[in-house]
């Protein structure tokens, strides 16, 4: 069946629904989710959004630790740009209904993280995320214009290749028609037909063994734009959170949330020894990657599995109001953090590349964005600055919106694309060819392209990929498609890109850490 609307919005975390939100009093919206409204990758971040919002704080300060934490390979446009728009950004989502702590005195109750130099983190409690996804959530169920689809995938972007037209090799005259979109329930192929398409389905952590992100971050976005000849950057800076709960055979892993050593833990070995200051003088609030890395090193060195993190200098009273969700889950699994050291380890979190953008949040493909962590924006070069995440895509959606109904009435008609062609397929029962291969795919990466890699590893990673790349596209061709395969086709894509580039980057800088570029560049 066709459809057709002003704006597709396929992801429903807050760079979906502030875009959404911005454009439906312009048009009709459709929101694809592939799970449920309130289930997204936002809803799951524990730490906050980072902005200027007092005194001694500044932009320039948080520019600096941005471009720092970014290893200088930030765009710095993007970054003074996105900065210097946070605060507005931010009090627009507290007029939507976000509540951020506040002290008693009425002022926001600020934190501090990893790589900041200053206190500039709002938060609600340690489930920010949570109460950010309720606010926008609430605004786009009530809206006239938005129509909600849940349990829906999309399967690929619809450009004119569709219609059977050669493009140029350059890939700027490439446009968006809308999706084709798999109703879950069904298992039908809409086409949705839309003027301007929004592409913002979060990361791709489970291209990993252990990560902290929701099970359907598959990279779909990034693969989808991909496929569409749309251009993609700095896929091999994946940033590995460097406290997730030990908590074997849980997924995803469950996040220790960075404010936790803002607050005043540290980290420690098995020996209840701190080991942060033999690799950084900011110790256990030095950027991600550097203590990443360090508890890698420290596990690679003792042979044990983990590593504690001790908040038991943090006041109860502090701990029960500003870490509820920490200290229940932790204290699900017999660990009363008051009194016990919380087992961590490094697990894949953060995908700092993507679908490459423009200042507007424009891809190189016409008529289609990508915001939040699908997109590449430039903002984080070599490593995220703690908390910025939020912030990006608050900034880039809100940018998006204002350049797509600017431009709504210039685009051109979408008329007579066609509809999903799935004849010759059959219904493939062969589950377990998927699941072993998505098992394959996740060991191969976990193994060879994680926090440290080796050129050997990236080519043995490559070579293991290529199999099953070469089996998974035949079965996909034969096959009626469902979910399982088509997630399983992105995540192959988007962890081909991760290798590649980490081939191309001949150096270690921020979170691609090469053993044979130990010392920068070869």
């Amino acid at each position: 069946m066709q459809h057709q609307v002003d704006f597709l919005v396929i992801g429903t975390g807050s760079a979906g629904l502030i875009f959404a939100l911005k454009v439906a009093d312009k048009g009709k919206v459709i929101i694809v989710s592939k799970t449920t409204l309130e289930d997204t990758a936002t809803s799951y971040a524990q730490g906050g959004i980072a902005t200027v919002m007092y005194a001694p704080d500044n932009y320039e300060k948080h520019i600096r630790d941005t471009m720092i934490a970014g290893a200088g390979i930030n765009d710095e446009k993007v970054v003074r740009l996105t900065i210097s728009e946070s605060t507005e950004r931010v009090k627009e989502l507290i007029d939507w209904g976000t509540q951020f702590d506040k002290e008693k005195s009425g002022k926001y109750a600020l934190a501090r993280e990893g790589g900041h130099s200053e206190f500039r983190i709002l938060h609600h409690k340690d489930n920010t995320g949570y109460e950010i996804q309720r606010a926008l959530s609430k605004k786009v169920k009530n809206h006239p214009n938005i129509e909600i689809w849940e349990h829906h995938f999309a399967i690929d972007l619809i450009t004119q290749h569709h219609l059977g037209e050669e493009v140029t090799r350059h890939r700027d005259d490439t446009l968006c028609f809308g999706a084709y979109v798999l109703n879950k329930n069904s298992g039908e192929i809409d086409t949705v037909l839309a003027k301007k398409t929004m592409l913002a389905t979060g990361g791709l952590g489970n291209i990993y063994q252990t990560t902290t992100n929701p099970p359907f971050a598959t990279g779909d976005g990034v693969a989808m734009a991909y496929r569409a000849k749309a251009s993609v950057d700095n896929m091999e800076f994946v940033q590995f959170h460097p406290t997730s709960l030990f908590n074997p055979g849980e997924k995803p892993s469950f996040l220790i949330t960075e404010a936790l050593r803002g607050s005043g833990a540290v980290l420690k070995n098995r020996k209840e020894v701190e080991f942060m200051a033999k690799y950084d003088l900011r110790e256990s609030l030095a950027p991600r990657d550097i203590v990443a890395r360090a508890i890698d090193n420290e596990l690679k060195l003792s042979g044990d599995e983990f590593v504690y993190l001790d908040a038991r200098g943090i006041d109860k009273n502090e701990i029960l109001h500003h870490f509820p969700t920490i200290y229940a889950k932790c204290l699900s699994i017999g660990i009363d953090i008051t009194k016990d050291m919380i087992p961590v380890v490094p697990a894949a979190h953060y995908a700092c590349g993507g679908v490459k953008v423009n200042e507007n949040g424009l891809t190189t493909i016409g008529n289609l964005y990508a915001s939040g962590e699908v997109a590449c924006t430039g903002l984080h070069g070599a490593n995220r600055l703690a908390s910025n995440s939020l912030l990006e895509a608050a900034v880039f959606s809100h940018r998006a919106a204002i350049h797509a109904v600017k431009t709504i009435n210039h685009t051109a008609s979408s008329a007579a694309l066609p509809d999903w062609n799935s004849e010759g397929t059959i219904m493939n029962e062969e589950m377990i060819l998927i699941t072993q291969s998505k098992k394959e795919l996740q060991s191969i990466m976990s193994n060879y392209v994680g926090i440290v890699r080796s050129n050997l590893r990236l080519k043995r990673a490559l070579d293991r990929l290529s199999i099953i790349y070469s089996e998974t596209e035949d079965l996909y061709e034969k096959s009626v498609l469902s979910e399982d395969i088509c997630e399983l086709r992105n995540m192959i894509n988007v962890a081909h890109l991760v290798i590649r580039f980490a081939m191309q980057r001949k150096e270690s800088v921020g979170l691609h850490y090469n053993v044979d570029y130990k010392n920068g560049k070869a």
